[in-house]
């Protein structure tokens, strides 16, 4: 029988008063309100040795408090872990009941380097305005703890620049028996990521005076594959000489029901999704903001006052337009605001019945889509996708979207996927058509997003929750399962896949469409993982362009490796491309 949406609550953290109390204290604003969760924990590290303490975790690190609570450290940042696992085994040092029960969590991490000894600089250094070198970076900081943001873009007119909060920057288990349930697998140990090298330009062989400036494709094909090659050698030998010693740290949740490895798991991939994203100077100006941020009671009246715009008879198409793309700009730059969204489920649901409108409404007039109705669908898609980031411990979404047996996400699971061929119905002008044709790519592009972030949430409660477990990636799956659009939707997903590795004369990928990747791997091995007839699709029309193209030496000359994404997406190419050649 399906849960009830209060089942669910196991999910969430649970409160302490006391060590609550000590973080709202002894903490900054920004800080406090991005802490995801809290849970005691035997730690075990090279410095700790044993020793009972709460492991507390906000969107960019690991913390650690004094138990009873009197000191908080900073122990591990997200973007210097290599790894997240469970491992299974009897830690002796517990008692025997404990011992059984035991969550033994094992973060490999490579630890902050100290600052270097800042050179002596000639006098021309001076006179070039260098910048200070920063002070020693030290192990661990108590708090409170400073962070620096970069200068805010232009808000919209109802959050003004000033007005803007800041964001901040498997092994099995007696509870968690499956290791490919996860949602995002292991990340293999991988050092860390350099700077792209200069590649010298490969050298040109000697030609005759009558061959100059003449080439066959076949020439410049062999010349790209070099320079290719070249790239990944460079790389792989940048990577190896800057390796760096890799750490561990072990907590021991001493309860069978813990969630801390759920959280540590979302919090670092949220972590490279997000500074991944955070690379890209366009998507920084968005989502950045001044440290003067407004208070939680403005942002609340703010919230109810474009609601109530929002949920208002007779909004002109362009007027939500405009409402919604002011609710995305400040979601963004607002984790409260997030919040507040799913505590008010009136915008929620208004907003699936008009994702459901827009493209349901023309796909019963023979799938001709509109250029509003793909704008407005888009932006719905993407504000979607940035309400569910970082919210899992928001008690209000989970009672809102389990409720009444899954029916909400039901209906915006089936109201997301869309006819990838509808533009070809179009009886307009070929500039018509090719420009419904970039709306309707756009569109697949942001359904893909939202998808991940629902599969994400699947994935959690698969590992809690064994058996008939409700709202699994495998329930998502059987949900979209009678969908007409559904394989349409998935064939242009893996197509999408293939065109983007396989071309050879393409561009690096920039920050913005290399998560658009990993996310686009993950969907597809979800398919492959979690459902017969989707798996059997993609191995029917895709099993030659996934053996040859989906590789992971393919996606090396696409990704920067200093991109925080760089290694987990080697890692889901990797698992496609096994299961599409075990299959």
């Amino acid at each position: 029988m399906a849960r009830s949406g209060s089942e669910f609550l196991p999910l969430l953290p649970r409160r302490n008063a006391r060590l609550d109390s000590f973080l709202k204290r002894n903490t900054e604003r920004a800080l406090y309100e991005r802490i995801r969760t809290y849970e005691p924990c035997v730690v075990v590290s090279d410095v700790i040795n044993k020793v009972y303490m709460y492991a507390v975790l906000s969107d960019e690190r690991v913390y650690l408090a004094e138990y009873p609570p009197r000191a908080l450290t900073a122990a591990v940042s997200f973007g210097r872990v290599r790894d997240i696992e469970l491992v299974n085994d009897l830690p002796d040092f517990l008692s025997a009941k404990d011992r059984e029960r035991c969550q033994h969590i094992r973060i490999t991490y490579v630890p902050e380097k100290p600052a270097e000894k800042e050179p002596d600089w000639p006098q021309r250094g001076k006179k070039a305005g260098l910048p200070p070198v920063a002070p020693p970076a030290r192990r661990a900081s108590h708090c409170p703890i400073k962070t620096h943001n970069l200068k805010g873009y232009p808000a919209d007119r109802r959050w003004k620049e000033e007005e803007l909060r800041p964001p901040l920057k498997t092994t099995r288990s007696a509870s968690c028996p499956d290791p490919e349930t996860l949602g995002l697998l292991r990340t293999p140990h991988l050092p860390h990521p350099p700077h792209p090298p200069h590649l010298p330009h490969p050298p040109q062989p000697p030609s005759s005076p009558g061959e100059e400036g003449l080439k066959t494709a076949e020439s410049r094909q062999v010349t790209r594959r070099i320079s290719s090659i070249l790239t990944r050698l460079l790389r792989r030998e940048r990577a190896t000489a800057d390796e760096e010693r890799e750490v561990e740290l072990h907590l021991y949740a001493v309860c069978q029901t813990s969630t801390l490895y759920l959280h540590l798991q979302s919090s670092w991939n949220s972590f490279i999704i997000k500074s991944t994203l955070l690379l890209d100077p366009l998507y920084r100006r968005r989502s950045t903001a001044p440290s003067d941020s407004i208070s939680g009671e403005r942002t609340a009246h703010l919230f109810a006052q474009l609601s109530l715009e929002l949920l208002q008879d007779g909004v002109s198409m362009e007027n939500l337009y405009l409402l919604l793309q002011e609710l995305r700009t400040a979601a963004h730059r607002n984790i409260t605001l997030r919040r507040l969204f799913w505590r008010s489920s009136e915008v929620f649901l208004f907003l699936v019945q008009t994702l459901e409108e827009c493209l349901h409404g023309c796909q019963s007039l023979g799938g001709v889509y509109t250029t509003d109705q793909l704008l407005l669908s888009t932006l719905i898609l993407q504000t979607l996708a940035i309400m569910f980031r970082e919210t899992e411990v928001e008690a209000a979404r989970s009672s809102l979207l389990f409720a009444k047996k899954g029916a909400l996400i039901s209906r915006l699971l089936l109201a997301l996927i869309c006819d990838p061929d509808g533009e070809k119905h179009s009886r307009g002008s070929a500039s018509d058509s090719e420009q419904l044709q970039a709306l309707l790519s756009e569109y697949l592009d942001a359904a893909c997003s939202l998808l991940f972030e629902l599969l994400l949430m699947g994935f959690e409660t698969s590992r809690c929750f064994q058996g008939d477990n409700f709202v699994s990636v495998c329930w998502i799956l059987r949900v979209l399962q009678p969908h007409p659009n559904l394989l349409p939707f998935i064939r242009h997903q893996a197509r999408q896949l293939v065109q983007v590795l396989s071309d050879q004369q393409g561009s690096i990928l920039g920050p913005v469409q290399s998560v658009l990747l990993f996310q686009r791997c993950r969907l597809l091995l979800a398919c492959l993982q979690h459902s017969n007839q989707l798996g059997q699709h993609l191995q029917t029309h895709f099993r030659e362009e996934f053996r040859y193209f989906v590789t992971p030496s393919s996606t090396e000359e696409k990704l920067q490796p200093h991109y925080p994404i760089y290694g987990p997406t080697l890692r889901l190419v990797q698992c496609i491309q096994t299961l599409i050649q075990r299959r």
